[in-house]
């Protein structure tokens, strides 16, 4: 569980969803939790590192477009694109958006990228999101075509471990934050049982060996996708119109997803009030 610093009471807790290789629900997973946790009255900032796509600010400009539209309230994050070319023009944009913060999120490219090995390596919470593939597990290990077992770390994995250790031996000295990695396994719904069986044997030894955490996500649906242009997510009850039991089954998955990223709003944020359960 992140617990706050000593040094900084008030330091905007960095959570980076990171993974380099794409369509893993890297964004989707990072706007919803934003807005979750803006729902329980965090004040959420996010900076989003794809200078290209830019999917996770265009999604929250979808969203204040609708707030304004429909002169609703729509709780999410302040977000911006990070246009700079130094690590340095990058901190100063975190360091400032962190002034007024909680939590700040970084959604990363799904690619190899400068930025994004930055803000990992410095997160407070690393949230990986894999499909249930062993494509998706070469990110982090790689294992035997034979018996699927794990044969070595991948550069990414290694370079986490890295930083997680530069980490602990920072955290009695600077009095920092210790990394939470959690890998967090999306569409498992399309995985067959055989190859289930050999990503959960796989996850479990890798997560042995370099500390990650391993949390269910979400499934593959395509209200996901009729959702981003207005801005709208799962959690804004009484905006969505008529949804069917897939879609509240999609909801609690959300939910259980944030519970198990053990993040920690301060106790002083007023949440919002939420319709019943069962509600649009």
């Amino acid at each position: 569980m992140i617990v706050t610093s000593l040094s900084a009471p008030h330091a905007a807790q960095r959570i980076v969803f990171a993974n380099e290789k794409g369509g893993t629900g890297k964004s989707t997973t990072a706007v919803h939790v934003a807005v979750a946790l803006a729902y329980q009255g965090a004040r959420v900032a996010a900076i989003d590192l794809d200078t290209r796509q830019a999917t996770m600010h265009r999604y929250i400009e979808n969203r204040e477009e609708t707030r304004a539209r429909r002169k609703i309230e729509l709780p999410g994050p302040v977000c911006e694109v990070f246009r700079g070319t130094t690590v340095e023009e990058l901190e100063e944009q975190a360091i400032r958006l962190a002034r007024n913060a909680d939590f700040l999120i970084f959604d990363t490219p799904g690619r190899d990228d400068p930025f994004a090995r930055h803000v990992a390596t410095e997160a407070d919470t690393l949230v990986t999101p894999m499909n249930d593939s062993f494509v998706d597990f070469d990110l982090i290990g790689q294992v035997d075509a034979e018996s699927f077992k794990v044969r070595r770390l991948s550069f990414y994995a290694e370079l986490i471990w890295e930083a997680r250790l530069k980490r602990s031996r920072a955290t009695i000295e600077q009095q920092r934050r210790q990394m939470d990695w959690v890998v967090v396994r999306n569409r498992t719904g399309h995985t067959d049982a055989r190859n289930q069986r050999r990503l959960d044997q796989a996850l479990g030894e890798l997560s042995k060996r370099v500390g990650f955490r391993v949390a269910q996500g979400l499934s593959e649906r395509v209200i996901y996708r009729e959702l981003f242009p207005s801005g709208l997510t799962l959690l804004d009850k009484g905006h969505l119109g008529e949804l069917g039991t897939s879609h509240l089954v999609a909801r609690q998955e959300l939910r259980s997803l944030v519970a198990q990223l053990n993040l920690v709003v301060p106790k002083a944020a007023p949440q919002r009030v939420l319709a019943a359960e069962g509600t649009a």
